[in-house]
């Protein structure tokens, strides 16, 4: 696994796992760099549910135990980005949650493909 989370941080997108207790064991570079002001590094070892309002802390919960993912795009700091939440398993179980954050632009082309 080590050396997946090594391809990892050559990403330029965010990505942040945590444990089905929501606990962030990984985050690559960039996402570090990405929650620099909140901490980066040491949120390593805390819990998602800190870091999050009501509503998000919820959506992890049921991430976490039904399984769906969860997707979206925000604006901030004047980039939009498209968040994709789900869950990673082990032993064919829930074992966490994993979040990829990817910058995109703002006017992007859509194609049907049947």
């Amino acid at each position: 696994m080590e050396n997946l989370f090594n391809y990892f941080d050559s990403l330029e997108e965010a990505i942040t796992v945590a444990d089905k207790d929501a606990i962030i064991l990984y985050m690559n570079k960039k996402s570090i760099a990405t929650f620099e002001n909140d901490g980066g590094v040491e949120l390593i070892g805390k819990s998602l549910y800190d870091c999050h309002n009501e509503n998000s802390c919820q959506i992890i919960r049921d991430i976490l135990s039904t399984g769906k993912s969860n997707s979206y795009t925000i604006e901030k700091k004047g980039k939009k980005k498209f968040i994709h939440q789900t869950p990673w398993y082990k032993n064919n179980e829930i074992a966490g949650v994993i979040e990829f954050s990817i910058v995109i632009p703002f006017e992007m082309p859509h194609f049907k493909r049947d």
